[in-house]
């Protein structure tokens, strides 16, 4: 087995479950930065003042990044590092930001970056065997019948509002791997803002015509609860938190159980080994950056339909510098068409004040304004012929799901 040099760019729970499996691997930890002198995690570890000693640093296999203390300093040491090209794994979400992650990706392309997020959840086995059910129900082939619901029971300590949204961000990646890309959002909660997110309810909706509800309950034993109810029964798949925890998939009726140990911090590392268990079973495969920058965009959309208490259609829309350039002249276009309106009216008016005053020069202002909303309006035509004279982006990066397309709100 390979020995891999690894980099440490800030610590959280989720770096430090990558440390512990790397460290039974048998991988070196060569550098960190932006970790506390006296942090226990990494004694030993040669420590960097800043970012740009990771960057710079060539002996290392590939890049580690936390969550905790993240900052901006941080944050534009992870652009140059996708800019040099370099193998990361994040945290997820590594920030709750759906234009930092997307502005992620967009260099990742360009660059041929390689970015892990943290999400081994999807390499389970039993993830696959939930959505066979749903698909054969779809087919009219279900063992548990029509399924009518898809439940998930999020427990947790801690329910503050950034947490739960960040815990969301991840399960998100779940919830497009159970019905695919959700078509429509919408929330229920307490009516008090501040205590809304202890019982939060998401309900996302979407082609596969499978509603799926995911409820925060308070619990002194986090995981997550999947239970997919049908005319004829539940399938449920209980997942503890931890780094080595024991999944259980129960099927009633019957009552019968299954068991199956999962490492999430080895999972997520195996990737980096290039382990045949990358795919446990017939588990979907690896997460990419751009699956889990739209898992982030579906927990940022919550707070708006919280706020609104009304839910927000969801469209699917390419993510590109092109379809960035398209929006971009779309909103201007708009613009100039209201500034066009205001510079008649503003002509109008002093026209018909220079006339009646005898002053033939604002009457020359005045009559030019045609002339100069023509060649602003011609060179914002002129504009849309810039993608021609590019290039046109490069395709889309291909998921599991099919073409990695952001969702675009709509409320």
């Amino acid at each position: 087995m390979p020995v891999l040099k690894l980099a440490v760019l800030g610590l959280d729970a989720q770096i430090e479950m990558l440390l512990d499996a790397a460290r039974r691997r048998g991988d070196e930890i060569v550098i960190a930065c932006d970790v506390a002198a006296d942090d226990p995690r990494l004694a030993g570890v040669p420590r960097a003042d800043a970012w740009e000693a990771i960057v710079d640093h060539r002996g290392s296999d590939a890049v580690l990044v936390g969550h905790d203390g993240w900052n901006e300093q941080r944050a534009e040491g992870v652009r140059k590092l996708v800019q040099a090209g370099r193998t990361i794994l994040l945290s997820q979400p590594i920030d709750l930001s759906m234009l930092f992650a997307y502005e992620l990706e967009m260099i990742r392309r360009d660059s041929g970056a390689r970015l892990i997020p943290f999400l081994p959840e999807r390499l389970h086995p039993y993830l696959a065997t939930l959505r066979r059910e749903i698909e054969a129900s779809l087919a009219a082939a279900g063992s548990i019948g029509s399924i009518e619901a898809v439940e998930c029971t999020r427990r947790m300590g801690d329910r503050s509002r950034d947490i739960v949204l960040a815990q969301l961000a991840r399960d998100g990646d779940l919830v497009r791997g159970l019905i695919g890309d959700p078509e429509r959002v919408s929330t229920l909660g307490g009516g008090d803002p501040e205590r809304v997110w202890n019982t939060l309810s998401v309900g996302f909706s979407g082609a596969a015509q499978v509603p799926l509800r995911w409820q925060v309950m308070r619990g002194d034993i986090a995981g997550l609860t999947i239970r997919l109810v049908g005319t004829e029964g539940s399938t449920s798949v209980e997942i503890p938190d931890g780094q080595v925890a024991e999944w259980t998939l129960r099927r009633e009726p019957g009552g019968s159980e299954e068991r199956l140990s999962f490492d999430r911090g080895d999972a997520i590392l195996g990737l980096l080994h290039g382990d045949t268990r990358e795919r446990i079973g017939d588990a979907p495969g690896p997460a990419t950056w751009d699956d889990a920058a739209r898992a982030i965009e579906l927990a940022e959309t919550v707070p708006r339909s919280v706020a609104k208490g009304r839910g927000i259609d969801l469209h699917q829309e390419e993510f590109s510098e092109l379809g960035t350039f398209k929006g971009t002249m779309a909103s201007l276009g708009c613009g100039l068409v209201l500034a066009a309106l205001f510079v008649l009216l503003l002509a109008t008016l002093l026209g018909g004040i220079a006339r009646e005053a005898g002053w033939g020069f604002g009457e020359r202002i005045a009559s030019i304004w045609p002339i100069a909303v023509l060649a602003v309006l011609g060179l914002f035509l002129l504009l849309q012929l810039l993608p021609l004279m590019v290039g046109q982006d490069s395709p889309p990066t291909r998921g599991p799901n099919g073409p990695s397309e952001p969702p675009h709100r709509h409320e």
